[in-house]
Parts: structure tokens; sequence; C-alpha cells
């Protein structure tokens, strides 16, 4: 979950404190947020950074964090597209102006049409520009082997950069990177064939899907499908399936939230492409996570919210499914003591 609270790209003791909180529950994994590969690349000014090497002792002490209390370390590398330039999310996450006193810069995108009406109009990006972009995803993944990531989520979701490529919605371009699904899969594909060729064989390398645009005329979940197709073929090991963003912000939507409403996405994927998948999405419990699991809709389960709101969320799962021991996945200096109070708690 993005937190805003970077300066100039580099983490902030804020970070560190969060990921603290987080890793000390007892996850198997933890992911850094969406992280700009470009200056120009973050969603606003808050956003972290892993487009100069200063930013890597600030996310080396993140990796160290993670490892020292038995999680593995993730990051997602990510370009805001025509959605850079952006206010933070509580404070409307629309285009930045310099009335908000944080200067704006230019968006880029695949085609000059802007998000939403009266949102500045992006730059369409040249085939030379493509290639740096592509080149500045690379960079960011040295960067992100050097600060000692286990594994690197590229974003192509919410209707960032690589999104809005593999959208129609948005890429309305007539070259080689715009009309067919093959075209609008273009750069998406060559960011992350590009990646995997520097990211080690043995780190895993993931994708983060809007698997549908949820509006007429956007992607489908075929689409998707066949995208992750393509991804399985060039080394990507689990395709991250979330939904929607290319018409706005995702955390913004007043739309209802069933429980486990992505899942089904992360079933079409896991069976259409024949890749190991994660699902995300209003997975509130356990019971819940470890019944998606057992169907065979998706290989692990993401939390966001549910996280922020129970960082012992693992622990409470393993208590709900009865696990023989569920105070070991606490840190033993809060797992000795509830062990303790169980055995001797009248209730």
């Amino acid at each position: 979950m993005c937190q805003y609270q970077a300066v100039d790209g580099h983490m902030q003791d804020w970070h560190f404190i969060h990921h603290g909180r987080l890793v000390l529950g007892g996850p198997a994994a933890v992911f850094v947020e969406a992280t700009g590969v470009t200056r120009h690349g973050r969603i606003t000014h808050g956003c972290t950074g892993i487009y100069d090497d200063s930013h890597i002792a600030g996310l080396r002490r993140i990796a160290d964090l993670h490892h020292k209390y038995g999680a593995l370390s993730g990051i997602q590398l990510a370009h805001a597209g025509r959605r850079a330039s952006a206010t933070r999310p509580w404070d409307g996450a629309r285009a930045l102006t310099a009335a908000d006193g944080e200067e704006p810069w230019g968006t880029v995108g695949p085609s000059p049409l802007p998000e939403k009406d009266g949102n500045p109009v992006p730059h369409p990006l040249t085939e030379a520009e493509i290639d740096e972009i592509v080149q500045s995803f690379v960079a960011a993944a040295w960067r992100a082997l050097a600060a000692g990531f286990d594994i690197v989520e590229v974003h192509g979701a919410h209707g960032y950069l690589l999104h809005s490529f593999f959208s129609p919605i948005a890429n309305q371009r007539t070259d080689q990177f715009g009309g067919s699904l093959e075209n609008r899969m273009r750069l998406p594909l060559m960011v992350t064939a590009a990646i995997r060729r520097v990211w080690p064989e043995d780190k895993p390398l993931f994708y983060r899907v809007s698997a549908i645009d949820g509006v007429e005329g956007g992607v489908t979940i075929e689409d998707t499908v066949a995208l992750a197709r393509q991804l399985k073929s060039i080394g990507v090991d689990v395709v991250d399936c979330s939904s929607g963003g290319i018409a706005g912000s995702v955390t913004l939507s007043g739309r209802r939230l069933k429980p486990g409403f992505q899942v089904p996405y992360a079933a079409a994927v896991r069976r259409g492409a024949n890749i190991a998948t994660m699902a995300v999405g209003a997975i509130l419990d356990g019971p819940q996570a470890e019944q998606i699991l057992a169907a065979g809709d998706a290989d692990l389960i993401a939390l966001g919210r549910e996280l922020l709101a129970d960082p012992n969320w693992p622990f409470h799962a393993a208590e709900a499914l009865k696990i023989e021991n569920p105070y070991a996945v606490l840190p033993k200096y809060y797992g000795f003591y509830l062990e303790r109070r169980a055995a001797v708690l009248d209730r």
C-alpha cells in the first residue's frame, strides 16, 4: 500500500516503522509499495523511488528488516504514466497544480488522452522514449538487486504506464505499440523480458495486472489470459491479479466490494495460462484465504488494507485454522508470552 511519505523518492522513518509493524506479524513476504523507476514516473511527490543510486541505502534498510524477522522482501517497480503528477489520495488524487504547493510535471502515455476531462494531456511517447523507459526499468531492477530484494514485481495495473499501453481505452496508437492485442502487449513484454534478463534466475519475478478494466471496450479477462501466457514464456513466475484503474483511482472508487471479488480473475488466469497466480482484494480472514488455495483458484494470497487493519493477521489466521502451534508464526518475543497466557487463561 502506497504511503506517500517519501522525500525525493527516499525512504523515511515512517517506512521503517510501517514495515516493522507488518513483518512482525509473520507474513511470508512483504512488498515495498509501487516505486517509481524514473523521477517523473512517480504518482506523487510522496512516492518512493528507485531511479537513483542514492535510493539503494534506504531500500536496503527495509529489505534487511524483512529478512531479519523471517520474511522474503519484494518491491513493485512502477511508472505512473498519465496518472503521475497527482495529489495524494486523501487530497483527491487529482492532477497536481502549482496552487497545491508542489511543482507539477508533464505526464506521458501511449496516446494524447487524459485519464479524465480536465486533466493535462499526456505526451505520447516516441519509440526512442519508450526504449529509454525500458532501460529505466532495467536500471531499477539492478538497484533492487543491490538493495537485497528477493522478488521484483512489475506493476502493470491500475492505469499506470504499462497498463495504459495494454488497454485500448488509453492506447489509440497506430504503430507497433497500438491497435492489435499483440501490439498493445508489446511494451509490457519488452519491459518484463528486459528485467528478466538481469534479474537472477533463482529470484522470482511477478507481474501485476488489472485483469479487467471494467469499462466498455477495455481489457477483458481473455486479453489478460493471453498476456499471462506470453509473460510465462519470458520467465514470469506469478501473475498478481487485481483489476480496474484505467479511468481513475482504484483507491477512491465508490464501487461496492464483496469479499474475494477479484479471486475469479486469479482463477481464470491460473487455469487459462497455466501459471501461478496471486489473489488479492477483500480477503478478510484465514478460512477465506485457505478456501481460495484449496479450490485451486490461486497459489498465493496477498493482503493490503486488511494487513493495515491487523498486522497480526497471519497469527489470527493460524489460530482460526487451528494450526498446531499458531504462536510460532510470531517472533518468539511475542509468541512466548501469548502461548503462556493461553495455557493458563480461564475464559
